[in-house]
């Protein structure tokens, strides 16, 4: 990383003059918002039985299971 890089600043005020306190809360705010979303992206989530891939997957038939899916005489 170039020495350049690192006084590039993050943020940038377009418009007004915001104090010290409401730029200490809006930093915080953003840092936090980051923070979580790392958090979240790094746990597994559990995998929902919609999404499982053990539907796709063929299951025995119980004893005399064909027989049941014939028609009825």
């Amino acid at each position: 990383m170039s020495h350049d890089a690192v006084n590039v600043p993050h943020l940038r005020i377009v418009r007004g003059t915001p104090t010290a306190e409401e730029l200490a809360a809006l930093v915080a705010v953003l840092a936090s918002a980051t923070a979580s979303v790392s958090t979240a992206s790094k746990t597994p989530r559990e995998r929902s039985r919609w999404a499982s891939p053990d539907s796709t997957l063929r299951k025995a038939l119980p004893a005399g299971g064909w027989s049941h899916s014939l028609p009825l005489r």
